[in-house]
This record gives structure tokens, sequence and C-alpha cells, in this order.
């Protein structure tokens, strides 16, 4: 079971330890009462996200013999204008960078991870819509 305790410190600044040790601030902007020391909850998320498929992404692409040199997630979340103001929309797009890297391997791997193992994604689902894309830049 994953646990995690998240402790008030001042303003809207928290910090939240999860039960692996890691510890992390959070806090609002100053329009809200916060003080910008830290990401706020839905940036998380998003983050959350971009880690979660990232790490499927890589791993399959390393099972599957491809030369990845880097990989870059730009994931944008589109909210809603009311309360509770949960995402709408998210959009991942995956740029992939090494040498002759498959463009089925890639598809396939982000297809995987967004279909089938990303947790954070299938936790989103019925909530976002979460559409993604991919560009490979050959070295």
């Amino acid at each position: 079971m994953l646990r995690s305790i998240i402790i008030y410190v001042q303003g809207l600044q928290f910090v939240g330890e999860t039960s692996s040790g890691h510890a992390i601030v959070m806090d609002g902007d100053p329009g809200v009462g916060g003080n910008n020391t830290g990401p706020a909850p839905m940036e998380l998320l998003l983050l959350g996200i971009g880690g979660c498929s990232g790490m499927d992404v890589i791993s399959i692409l390393k099972k599957k013999k491809q030369d990845v040199r880097g990989l870059e997630i730009n994931v944008k979340g589109e909210k809603a204008n009311e309360y509770p103001k949960k995402f709408t929309d998210i959009d991942l797009e995956f740029v992939i960078k090494g040498k002759n890297i498959s463009k089925e391997a890639v598809k396939r791997a982000i297809d995987l991870s967004m279909n089938k193992y990303c947790s954070v994604k299938a936790n989103l689902e019925g909530s976002a819509k979460v559409n993604f894309s991919y560009k490979i830049i050959q070295d």
C-alpha cells in the first residue's frame, strides 16, 4: 500500500512525504494566498502522468533494443472553468532522440503505456481526455 503524509507549513505551503521517504514542497500561486515555493498539486498531476508514461516508454524501447539518447515529454493540461476545476484535456507530446529509432517501436511503446501500463493515465480516465503525439529526432 502506498502512503503519504502532508504537513502544513504556512500560507498555502505544505510538505508531502512519500512512503519511500521522498519529500516535496507544494504551494499555491500568490494570487490565491500562496508564495509559489513549490509546484501546485495540479502541476504534480501533470508531472505524474508524464513521469509514469515516460518510464513505460523508455523501458519498452530499451527492451526493443532502440538506441534512445533522449526523451522529453511535453505535457499540457486544460482545466474546467467551474469548480472543482478538474482537467478536461491533457496533451502529451513525446520527443524521442536517438539513432535509427523505429517509428513503429515508438508508436507501440506509447500505445502500450497509454492503453495498458500507465496507472496515472488509467486513474484519469473518465475525467480527462488524454491525447498523445510523438516526434522522433534522429541523431
